[in-house]
């Protein structure tokens, strides 16, 4: 069985409209997992195609049932994960670290693993803006999810540091919702009230190709100091106790992909293409596999910074102590941070 495709808002009502078996029913040798669109899901797309859970649950001895969704937003994906729709759903770190904070004593939602460091570069085609200082009221950012998405709480970290904490929120006011492909169409354009986009993989070296006025002026790793996780998989704790043999396979399937990528980025790239069906050039998803600045690892880098951020901020209101308290135990055996 294949999940449909959620829309934002809508994940609670589809998942009783399609009768899906909740979490409470469901066992051992069976698994939904969700992802979203673009590059940063590569180590999913080789799980995947490699049927890789499948392969490590029969070295356990079990079979496993694999469904997978596409759902883009995090607030459809959070909705169908405490709905009881999905088992593991992924997202950037602060709406993992969201739900973890509203789940604590419930659901006692928390990440599984990492699934890369990439950076998201905010980028202009207004030549005088090059700094945050230079934004106006006559900007317009363009972000996936304004205000409560990943790129729009990156911005608000290094908003408060700018202007200081009371004033964290201030560009949300020229912020607005607005997927990838339609921001990066705006800003090669021109012409536009669009002029600014923060903007993930590929999209930001497709703009910055296309267009000699498209500028970075900051990214993801100058706010968090350094190569930081971008998307990570989360569940819930009653799936993690419930399910051991599947989560020990989907976990081991994980860190297989993870060293795959590394080993042969070629076919990594290969399989990115036949997976997500894209139409991008195989030059260009290779470079971008290839990218240095890219690291497609289970392990998490500098989340630690967002939970402390969004803290101060009072977006999480439960502090953490390290990066382990929002991170299932088996992610341990990994570096993480």
């Amino acid at each position: 069985m294949r999940l449909p495709h959620f829309r934002r808002g809508l994940a609670l009502f589809a998942a009783a409209a399609i009768g899906l078996v909740p979490l409470a029913s469901r066992a051992e040798g069976k698994i939904s997992i969700a992802q979203q669109f673009g590059i940063g899901y590569l180590i999913l797309d080789v799980v995947r195609d490699q049927q890789l859970i499948e392969k490590q649950g029969k070295q356990q001895g079990i079979d496993i049932q694999v469904d997978w969704a596409s759902i883009s937003g995090s607030t459809g994906m959070n909705e169908a994960l405490l709905a009881g729709a999905l088992d593991v759903v992924s997202a950037g770190v602060p709406p993992m670290l969201t739900l973890w904070d509203r789940t604590r004593g419930k659901q006692n939602v928390k990440a599984v693993a990492a699934l890369g460091s990439l950076p998201n570069y905010l980028l202009s085609n207004n030549p005088k803006v090059k700094t945050l200082k230079d934004l106006s009221d006559k900007d317009r950012i363009a972000v996936p999810a304004a205000g409560v998405g990943f790129q729009s709480r990156t911005l608000q970290i290094e908003t408060a540091r700018v202007f200081g904490k009371d004033d964290f929120k201030r560009f949300d006011t020229i912020s607005v919702s607005l997927p990838h492909p339609e921001a990066t169409a705006a800003l090669i354009a021109g012409g536009s009230e669009i002029n600014t986009h923060f903007s993930s993989a590929p999209f930001y070296y497709q703009a910055l190709a296309a267009n000699k006025n498209v500028h970075k002026l900051i990214s993801s790793y100058d706010i968090l100091g350094g190569p930081a996780t971008f998307n990570v998989l989360y569940t819930t704790q009653k799936f993690h106790d419930e399910n051991p043999k599947t989560y020990k396979a989907f976990y081991a399937a994980l860190v297989e992909a993870a060293q795959l990528v590394k080993a042969d980025k070629a076919r990594a790239a290969e399989i990115f293409i036949r997976v997500q069906k894209s139409k991008l050039a195989p030059e260009l998803v290779r470079s971008i596999v290839e990218d240095p600045e890219n690291d497609f690892t289970v392990s998490p880098h500098r989340t630690f910074v967002y939970a402390e951020e969004l803290q101060k901020l009072g977006v999480v209101k439960n502090k953490a102590a390290s990066w382990k308290d929002y991170f299932f135990e088996e992610a341990y055996a990994q570096p993480g941070s």
